[in-house]
């Protein structure tokens, strides 16, 4: 399934404040349904922030919000999760003590007749993680015995049980090892494939080159760039992340100011020699 043409998710000049610090100022954001864009930049460029408005966590100060094209109001948790916006932080909130069952159903039991109906959710989650092609022992195993991609499989199963159409994914590769870290690029696959639209905060560019199919970069808590994987190179996006390309001599460029000639005047290329009757 390809991306519709349509965002279901569209933000424009998003600010927010915390006090004396500008965490996010005028950030443009676009996704998908069936695409996965990175969110990348250093640490304090915005990133969680930004995660945390568009999950109704710290709303915005200023700035606009459509949701399949109409304009949304995005307040508090509850509201992302009435349009569809599902949050996978990465921290994953499990209880090591429960099951993958008891996990994936937390805050959401299913009942009959005033009792849990355990075999409804254990076959309702048989099915889903089934469907993600997450590989687990049991659903019946407790969430501690399980490998840190297994982990992060269930917590992102989790989020689809409201049938979500973002997913908001926080660094969900992070700490895992390689053989772990494939099993979550697959699943981020699969997500896009169901026709989801993936909103991916990462640090690996070698993940983000893998599955993304386009990279927001934060600098500052300013959008400093967005960009196609296939067609950007690894260098060009650190040098957008870490400021590279914002010196004086872009900043003149931007204005119009032509590069100065070899002759170092501002002329732009080397003037030719006037003829010898004209000097």
């Amino acid at each position: 399934m390809t991306a519709t043409d349509t965002p279901v998710l569209a933000m424009s000049g998003i600010s927010k404040r915390f006090g004396a610090v500008q965490a996010l100022s005028d950030v443009s954001l676009e996704v998908r349904a069936g695409e996965v864009v990175a969110l990348v930049g250093d640490n304090g460029a915005g990133k969680s922030t930004l995660i945390k408005v568009i999950a109704g966590v710290n709303p915005a100060d200023s700035g606009e919000i459509r949701w399949a094209g109409r304009g949304v109001q995005i307040g508090r948790p509850a509201d992302a999760s009435a349009l569809g916006i599902a949050t996978v932080y990465q921290d994953l909130a499990l209880c090591d003590n429960l099951d993958v069952v008891a996990n994936l159903y937390l805050g959401r039991e299913v009942t009959r007749a005033g009792l849990l109906d355990e075999i409804a959710m254990e076959r309702r989650a048989s099915e889903l993680l089934t469907s993600l092609s997450v590989k687990i022992p049991s659903v019946r195993v407790p969430v501690a015995a399980l490998s840190g991609g297994q982990r992060q499989s269930v917590a992102i199963a989790r989020s689809l049980l409201g049938e979500p159409r973002l997913v908001l994914l926080d660094e969900p590769t992070a700490a895992l090892g390689v053989a772990q870290t494939a099993e979550v690029l697959d699943l981020i696959e699969r997500l896009k494939k169901r026709g989801l639209g993936v909103l991916l905060i990462s640090h690996n560019l070698a993940d983000v080159k893998a599955v993304a199919d386009r990279v927001v970069v934060l600098r500052l808590g300013r959008t400093a760039g967005v960009f196609d994987p296939d067609r950007t190179s690894q260098e060009e996006i650190v040098q957008a992340i870490t400021g590279a390309l914002d010196n004086a001599v872009s900043r003149r460029r931007a204005r119009g100011t032509p590069p100065p000639g070899p002759d170092g005047d501002d002329s732009g290329p080397a003037r030719r020699a006037a003829p010898r009757d004209q000097l």
